[in-house]
C-alpha cells in the first residue's frame, strides 16, 4: 500500500495538469526563485514574493523582536532552498490570490522536475496543511500527505513541539496553531453560534466553536457539524481562551472526522 501511495504522488508531481491537480488553478506566470525567506516563502527575480499557500512551514524570526524559531524552521528552510532555489517556478495561483503582505498566495511547481512545492515540504515532514475559507484548493490531496508522514513520524511529526493534543493537554497551548483530536462530547446551538463541547463542563473544558454563517460549507462538504456528537474529530487551528480552550471552525478542511460514535 505504501509503495502505490509513492506511485500516485510520483504521478500527481509529474503531471501538474492532471484533473484535480494544481494544474487546473489559474496561471500565475513562469519565474526563476532567487531567495527562499522560510520553509513556505520564495521570491521571485521578477520582484514578486509568494507564499506556498496552503502550508505552514515551521516559522523562523524574520526580524521579529523576541520572536523564538519553531523546531526545524531552519531545516525546513534549507529543504525548499534544495527544491527551488535558482530553479524556475510555474505559479498556479489560489483563489485569493494576494494576502494583505501583498504576497502572491500560489502553488507552486518547479519547472523541470515537475515537483510541487507544497506536496514535497509535507510529504517530508516539515510543514502542516494551513487552509483558509477562501483559499481551500486541493486541501483534500495535502491532507493526505501530511497523514502520511505524520504516520511516518517524518520531520515535524517526530517532535512532542507539533505531537497532537488532546482535549485535556491543550489548555496548554493558548495562542499557538495545533491539531487536536478528540470526542465529542455535547453539541449545543447558542443563538447563532454552535459549539462542540469535548468535556462535561463547558466552562474549561476545550470547545470547537462554529458560527451559523460557516455552516453551510461543512454541509456542502458532506458534514453536518450538528451530527457530530459522539465521534471522534481530528480538529486544527489557533487556540484561544474562551471559557476554556477553543478553536474556531470556519471551513470544513480544518476538520476531520475520525470515526463513528464510541
Amino acid at each position: 500500500m505504501r509503495a502505490l501511495f509513492r506511485v500516485v504522488l510520483l504521478i500527481v508531481a509529474a503531471v501538474p495538469a492532471m484533473a484535480g491537480g494544481p494544474g487546473d488553478l489559474p496561471d500565475g506566470g513562469r519565474a526563476r526563485v532567487v531567495e527562499v525567506v522560510d520553509g513556505d516563502t520564495v521570491a521571485l527575480d521578477d520582484g514578486r514574493q509568494v507564499r506556498l499557500v496552503g502550508i505552514q512551514a515551521p516559522k523562523l524570526p524574520l526580524g521579529r523582536p523576541g520572536f523564538r524559531p519553531w523546531p526545524l524552521g531552519e531545516e525546513a528552510k534549507a529543504e525548499l532552498e534544495a527544491l527551488a532555489l535558482g530553479r524556475t517556478v510555474e505559479l498556479r495561483l489560489a483563489p485569493t490570490p494576494q494576502d494583505r503582505h501583498g504576497r502572491v498566495l500560489a502553488h507552486v511547481l518547479e519547472v523541470d522536475g515537475g515537483a510541487w512545492l507544497q506536496g514535497r515540504m509535507l510529504e517530508r515532514g516539515l510543514a502542516r496543511v494551513y487552509t483558509f475559507p477562501d483559499n481551500r484548493a486541493l486541501g483534500s490531496e495535502m491532507l493526505a500527505l501530511e497523514r502520511q508522514a505524520r504516520a511516518d513520524r517524518l520531520g515535524i511529526w517526530g517532535l512532542p513541539h507539533y505531537a497532537i493534543r488532546t482535549p485535556d493537554n491543550v489548555r496548554h497551548d493558548v495562542g499557538g496553531f495545533q491539531l487536536v483530536e478528540g470526542r465529542v462530547i455535547d453539541v449545543a446551538r447558542v443563538k447563532k453560534t454552535l459549539y462542540l463541547n469535548f468535556g462535561a463542563n463547558w466552562r474549561t473544558d476545550f470547545t470547537i466553536q462554529v458560527d451559523a454563517r460557516d455552516e453551510p460549507r461543512f454541509r456542502d462538504a458532506g458534514v453536518d457539524p450538528m451530527t457530530l456528537k459522539g465521534k471522534r474529530v481530528r480538529v486544527r487551528g489557533w487556540v484561544k481562551s474562551k471559557n476554556g480552550p477553543l478553536i474556531e471552525l470556519d471551513h470544513p478542511e480544518r476538520l476531520e472526522v475520525l470515526d463513528g460514535p464510541g
